[in-house]
C-alpha cells in the first residue's frame, strides 16, 4: 500500500501546452445537451477563469456558434479568437478516416460581465421569491 501512495504522490502531470484537456474548454455536441445548457455552462467558466474555449467537430459547429452569438448578443463576452480546421477522425464502419471540420472559439468576458450576471442573480431570486408568494 505504501508503494501506490508514494507512487502516486510522485506522479507529475504536466499541463503545459496540453491541448487535450482544458479547464476552461467545452466540447459542444449537438445532440446530447439542450443549447441553453451550454450557453450556461459557458457563464459559470468565465466566471471561473475569465473566457472560455468552446469546441466543434462537424454538425456540432452551429451549436458552438449559436451559444457564441448568445453570449455576444446578451454583451456577456468579446471574441478572443477563432480557429477552423479539419481533423482525420476513425471511421470503424468504412474502415477508412473521415475527414470533419472543427472550430474552436475563445470568449473573454466584457468589461460588463460581473454586473450583468449579478443583475440577472437579483432576477431571478426575485422571481423565485414571487413564484413562492402565489404558490402559497
Amino acid at each position: 500500500m505504501e508503494a501506490i501512495t508514494e507512487g502516486v504522490n510522485n506522479i507529475n502531470i504536466s499541463t503545459n501546452n496540453n491541448d487535450s484537456f482544458k479547464k476552461n474548454r467545452i466540447q459542444v455536441s449537438n445532440t446530447k445537451k439542450p443549447l441553453f445548457f451550454y450557453v450556461n455552462l459557458a457563464k459559470r467558466y468565465m466566471q471561473q477563469h475569465n473566457e472560455v474555449e468552446l469546441s466543434a467537430l462537424g454538425m456540432a459547429i452551429a451549436t458552438v456558434v449559436t451559444v457564441a452569438e448568445i453570449l455576444k448578443n446578451n454583451g456577456l463576452a468579446v471574441e478572443k479568437k477563432i480557429l477552423t480546421s479539419t481533423v482525420d477522425i476513425k471511421d470503424d464502419s468504412r474502415g477508412r478516416p473521415v475527414q470533419k471540420a472543427k472550430i474552436e472559439i475563445v470568449l473573454g468576458k466584457t468589461a460588463h460581465f460581473d454586473e450583468l450576471m449579478a443583475a440577472a442573480a437579483a432576477e431571478d431570486a426575485e422571481n423565485g421569491d414571487l413564484e413562492e408568494q402565489q404558490g402559497a
